[in-house]
This record gives structure tokens, sequence and C-alpha cells, in this order.
């Protein structure tokens, strides 16, 4: 059985004992988390499909970790100005352990 979830504003296919990383979510490490956004459920016999989303359907999760990439470089310049500047950012992140899909 898989399911296609709206996580974070993505989307996800997921089965039981995945483990995703999604943008960062509001949460304790080792919080348990429920998303009702389902689009889509299958199992080998049957398949759902939500408009847009399915009504009772839900996925249960658990949050592994917090933590940030690996940091990009922002480099901008304009030739013969003098202009040069130089950033970094590293996008925070949540690695999800998804425990049970229910429909």
């Amino acid at each position: 059985m898989y399911a296609i979830v709206d996580i974070a504003g993505q989307q996800f296919r997921i089965a039981k004992d995945d483990v995703i990383q999604t943008q960062h979510v509001a949460g304790e490490v080792g919080s348990s988390l429920e998303f009702d956004k389902v689009l889509l459920l299958a199992s080998d016999k049957k398949t759902q499909v939500g408009i847009p989303y399915i009504d009772g359907a839900k996925v249960q999760a658990t949050i592994i970790e917090h933590g940030k990439e690996d940091t990009i470089i922002v480099f901008k310049k304009n030739r013969r100005k003098g202009y040069e500047v130089k950033n970094g950012h590293r996008q925070p992140y949540t690695k999800l352990r998804i425990d049970a899909i229910s429909a």
C-alpha cells in the first residue's frame, strides 16, 4: 500500500516505514505528526483518488531529526562596476519516518 501526500507544500509518494526529507516542519524530535492531505491511496486491489483530498484518510509520521542542507553560494557581480556580493544559504529540513497510512 502506498499514498501520495501533501506535506509542507510538497507531494511525496510514501509507504509504511519510509524515511523522507521535507522542508522544515515544526515539532520536537521524536514527536508524532498526522497529515490529512492525502491525494491518492493505492493498494493491490483498489485505488482511491481524492478530489482534491480523500476524506478520512490520514498518515502518521514521527520526526527523526532536524537539520540544514549543504551551503549554497549566491554570488552576484556586475562587470566593470566594482559590484560584488557573496551570500550563502542553508535550507532547513526535517526527516520523517512514516508509521501508518489509514483510510
